[in-house]
């Protein structure tokens, strides 16, 4: 049964606002704000990017007693606009999240079109002179610095000095995981040889696994034995490749490593669901960073590679203290990615 994105969000509405109660039970300053999120294509169970937004609204809830709604997108998301409009006029939704670069126009123009309310776009991406509108906070990652930590990392591992990447979407986000990643690598091995590919043109590019898997196992034969993607839930392909074919993946977005545990050399992780929280955080303050772009990077970790006990094995106390020194030096300058 198909649902009209405002008979999909009524029944959101009802779903979310019956189980987001505060956890206190009593009122507060955030407890009769409602947030709403629009997801990017691909939707929850992304195990990637939309499922660490949605991470970031139950943190909100949990932290801060805010109830929220949500929408999935249809197809490949042109219903975005509608979606945001729709929950621009609800009454009781003070601040809505776009997911993903692909809201960047769109939620400009609604953020003008409703002075009102509050708005956040996670991957925002801008048009040279562009002057966002003093509700709206653009939300970026950087993911340039933390792809070439992850970059030198498969340098670093890599035993057939052959690696891999593939992007998602081909758009100028993801190539910069792709620019990052193949700087850092080169700066540890000038003659790595590096295989790239892009699942496609459009945003549906993010939602085609049997795609990523295709195009992984292609490079794994070409003498890949690690691939770095940043594919939303095309990756899930990749890291599947991986798992069959014994070789090695670094996961985005999310700790990826419980897909295959023993195949995912690392994941470059990004802050997205504290971002959420911290943007609920702002507004509740009276502090939202409305019309500026907030770029959360390596420092505070927001933007960071994963080290843990689960993959500890695989990466190395020299190669971790190695990256460690690499990351520093990112932070205060003394190394540049470009």
């Amino acid at each position: 049964m198909k649902f009209s994105v405002a008979s999909l969000l009524l029944v959101l509405f009802f779903i979310a606002g019956c189980s987001s109660e505060s956890p206190s039970g009593e009122d507060s300053p955030s407890s009769k704000m409602t947030v709403g999120m629009v997801f990017d294509v691909g939707g929850r169970g992304d195990k990637s990017f939309n499922d660490a937004a949605y991470h970031g609204l139950e943190l909100s809830r949990d932290s801060l007693g805010i109830d929220f709604v949500y929408i999935e997108p249809s197809g490949e998301g042109a219903d975005r606009e509608a979606a945001l409009r729709n929950l621009a006029a609800d009454a009781d939704v003070k601040l809505i999240f776009g997911v993903g670069l692909l809201f960047s126009r769109d939620i400009v123009a609604i953020a003008r079109e409703f002075p009102d309310k509050y708005f956040a776009c996670i991957d925002y991406v801008g048009e040279d002179g562009e002057v966002l509108p003093p509700n709206l906070s653009g939300i970026v990652f950087d993911d340039r610095k933390g792809s070439f930590l992850a970059g030198s990392m498969a340098a670093m591992v890599t035993r057939t000095r052959t690696i891999g990447f593939i992007g998602g979407m081909e758009s100028n986000v993801i190539r910069r995981f792709h620019d990052g990643y193949v700087a850092g690598a080169k700066s540890v091995d000038p003659d790595i040889t590096i295989i790239s590919g892009y699942i496609g043109m459009t945003g549906s590019a993010f939602t085609n696994p049997s795609k990523g898997k295709e195009l992984a196992l292609g490079q794994f034969s070409k003498g890949a034995d690690i691939i770095y993607q940043a594919a939303g839930a095309s990756g899930l392909g990749v890291v599947e490749a991986a798992r069959q074919t014994g070789k090695l993946v670094i996961g985005t977005d999310r700790d990826q490593e419980y897909l295959a545990p023993g195949h995912v050399l690392s994941s470059m992780i990004k802050g997205i669901d504290r971002a959420v929280l911290r943007s609920v955080e702002q507004l509740v303050s009276d502090s939202f960073p409305g019309g500026s772009v907030t770029v959360y990077g390596l420092d505070g970790r927001y933007t960071d590679y994963v080290y843990n006990a689960e993959n500890a094995a695989l990466v190395g106390d020299s190669v971790h203290a190695r990256l460690e020194s690499i990351r520093s030096k990112l932070i205060d300058g003394s190394l540049s990615v470009d």
